[in-house]
């Protein structure tokens, strides 16, 4: 029965009427065929990929790396990209506080939603995680471990493997979480979010916050379970085919395989869902059908008494929250429909069980949903680099560039989308095909686990689309 429900759902959002333009969409696209026509492919392909799966792949193929190695990297570099994340930052924090206070004219505001918040995620995925080498507060608190330690007539590797406090390993990924939905809340909800000034004081404070937390817990244990961004680059890391050894070499090893060997913990499962939710709610909010019951919104927290501004912020608030939560419950309902087959195992070890297979959906609506605005907005850096500050200088010679509209055309950003959202689904329907054949004795049982998946996976790539196309005029 459930499965048809999910069915059901899937079918809804391929029926239901299209509009929207999502943030980093300029313009609508014009497309050569129908959106209709690309939901139903995005399904059929889903449910051919699902039938290849269950006849062909009969033994787990992704639960071990297989790594290769392909070089070995120096230390000097770690370093040198250290000095790079941490000179990057300072010109944010500069630009933001003494620069022009016009978005589109600071460094600040398209370095951290374009190039940090979008580019930092595909580079994660393609490369592995360069965040880990670039991230300064990291890059800081190693330096400032070696300078202890030397204090302290130790070495920095010393100094690390002695922190000051133990990490409570009841919070889990929570505070990590807590960092996503704070930048989530700021880019989405939040009225004064291109302010730069504002943005250079908010990057202070995390740096502050992760600094101390380094300092005190351990690089990587706070940088595992505390740095939001550190986490989540990590998680879409995992989907790279490229990995780097403890020895600082750099391996080839098949794409996902890095996925199902990730380590669970608190609140692991509600980041990777979160993850998708804010994207969700940011194609939603630019809707017609948000836009139509925002207002009616809006005006109940002002009947509570709240101004303006304030009952804005709120109502969109309650929007992020109730699509995360929409996310929990797709992913809750597939589970229990898994758990069905078998009474082997509990909701909660299936819901582990499974999470991985989440991730390649999360970077498919990244992906998807920003390759515009990463593909044109990303070209500001160019002059932003010159004139950092919006004073009309040209440091390096580039401030006279324009952005190029005419990059690529509006129905190959179509195809861009759709192909991610396809690639993405189908990755984490492998993936959870692969885990399936590990937890099942009989393949017959692993597949027939999968059905639910499946709808799942159908479910989500028609509601990616959807959002995609038109929302709801």
């Amino acid at each position: 029965m459930l499965p048809l429900l999910l069915g059901a759902a899937a079918a809804l959002g391929l029926a239901l009427p299209a509009s929207a333009d999502a943030h980093g969409i300029v313009g609508k696209a014009d497309l050569p065929i129908p959106v209709w026509l690309f939901s139903w492919t995005a399904a059929i392909v889903l449910v051919v990929s699902f039938v290849a799966l269950s006849t062909l792949w009969r033994t787990p193929q992704l639960q071990a790396e297989r790594r290769r190695r392909v070089l070995r990297l120096p230390k000097l570099p770690d370093a040198l990209a250290g000095a790079i994340g941490v000179g990057l930052f300072a010109l944010v924090v500069y630009s933001g506080f003494d620069g022009a206070q016009v978005a589109n004219a600071n460094f600040s505001v398209t370095f951290v939603y374009v190039i940090f918040w979008v580019g930092l995620p595909v580079l994660s995925a393609i490369f592995g995680d360069v965040f880990k080498a670039f991230s300064p507060w990291r890059a800081t608190a190693r330096a400032c471990e070696g300078v202890l330690g030397l204090l302290r007539g130790a070495s920095a590797q010393e100094s690390a493997r002695r922190p000051l406090l133990s990490y409570p390993q009841a919070l889990g990924q929570w505070p990590a979480l807590a960092g996503i939905l704070g930048f989530a809340w700021l880019e989405l909800v939040y009225v004064n979010r291109d302010d730069p000034s504002t943005l250079a004081a908010l990057a202070l404070g995390y740096f502050a916050v992760m600094l101390a937390g380094m300092l005190l817990f351990g690089v990587e244990q706070w940088s595992g379970s505390a740095d939001g961004f550190g986490v989540y680059f990590g998680l879409l890391a995992r989907i790279s085919p490229l990995v780097r050894d403890e020895q600082g070499r750099v391996c080839v090893r098949r794409p996902l395989s890095g996925l199902p060997r990730l380590e669970l913990r608190a609140g692991t499962v509600t980041l990777i869902c979160a993850l998708i939710g804010t994207t969700t709610f940011d194609g939603f909010s630019n809707g017609g059908i948000w836009r139509k019951n925002e207002p009616h919104l809006q005006s109940l927290f002002a009947d509570l008494g709240f101004s303006q501004t304030p009952a804005l912020e709120l109502a969109y608030s309650l929007g992020l929250l109730l699509c995360i939560g929409l996310i929990v419950a797709v992913y809750r309902v597939g589970i229990l429909g898994v758990r069905s087959v078998s009474g082997r195992y509990d909701a909660g070890e299936l819901t582990r069980a499974f999470a991985h297979t989440l991730v390649p959906i999360a970077f498919a609506y990244v992906l998807a949903h920003y390759f515009s605005l990463l593909l044109w907005q990303g070209q500001a850096i160019g002059y932003l680099a010159s004139d950092p500050l919006g004073d009309g200088s040209n440091l390096l010679g580039t401030a006279g560039y324009e952005i190029d509209y005419h990059v690529i055309s509006y129905a190959a950003i179509w195809y861009v989308q759709v192909a991610a959202l396809i690639a993405g689904h189908v990755g984490g329907l492998a993936l959870a095909h692969d885990r399936a054949l590990v937890m099942y004795d009989e393949p017959e049982e692993a597949v027939r686990s999968q059905y639910w998946m499946l709808a799942v996976m159908v479910a989500f790539t028609s509601f990616g689309l959807w959002l995609l196309s038109d929302v709801g005029t």
